[in-house]
């Protein structure tokens, strides 16, 4: 435990632009972590629509151990995806993807953040209800590979300054150092 605490501490996450040449480190992650993986050719499509999308990956050293997307509908930004290598997990790594993500939207116009999460991810619900998320409703059925049910959940007044605030008190919880690289936008 202390050693784990010590590199807590010691970890430098650099969140940078997810680009094609991280595809394949994403790809790996994909399969770690869900049943029906996205492929390859979806997230391309997705990278090519840089004015309503924001992809994120993060780096320590050259490896990369998690990503996270966002996709803006007027002001309204949707969580569309958050994976961590399950290797790297308990590392803040998730914590700091959705930082980048919700400052973001913010950034892109968001008042209000939104996703849905599996029903059987308790550890992620949690972490999205720190961030100020609420449960709102479900929806049945949601995810195709396994049928199970999705937990919609919403952050709202996101660029209100309490919200800000809550952002900078996570921030601020968060050990080691996170540099964060802002996405292009044309």
């Amino acid at each position: 435990m202390a050693a784990e605490r010590e590199l807590a501490d010691e970890l430098d996450v650099q969140i940078i632009p997810m680009r094609r040449r991280h595809l394949r480190a994403v790809g790996r992650i994909e399969a770690q972590v869900y049943p029906r993986p996205w492929s390859n050719s979806l997230f391309v499509s997705e990278l090519a629509l840089r004015t309503t999308r924001a992809y994120y990956v993060a780096r320590v050293g050259r490896e990369i151990v998690g990503y996270a997307g966002l996709m803006m509908s007027m002001t309204d930004g949707h969580v569309t995806t958050i994976a961590v290598d399950p290797a790297w997990h308990r590392h803040n790594i998730g914590k700091r993807l959705l930082l980048a993500l919700a400052r973001e939207g913010i950034e892109r116009g968001a008042t209000a953040l939104t996703l849905e999460v599996r029903l059987s991810n308790k550890p992620a619900q949690e972490m999205y209800k720190r961030f100020g998320f609420t449960a709102v409703g479900v929806r049945k059925g949601y995810y195709g590979d396994t049928g199970e049910d999705a937990l919609v959940m919403w952050a709202y007044d996101v660029a209100d300054t309490p919200y800000r605030r809550l952002l900078d008190g996570i921030e601020r919880g968060v050990r080691g150092t996170t540099s964060f690289e802002r996405a292009k936008r044309w």
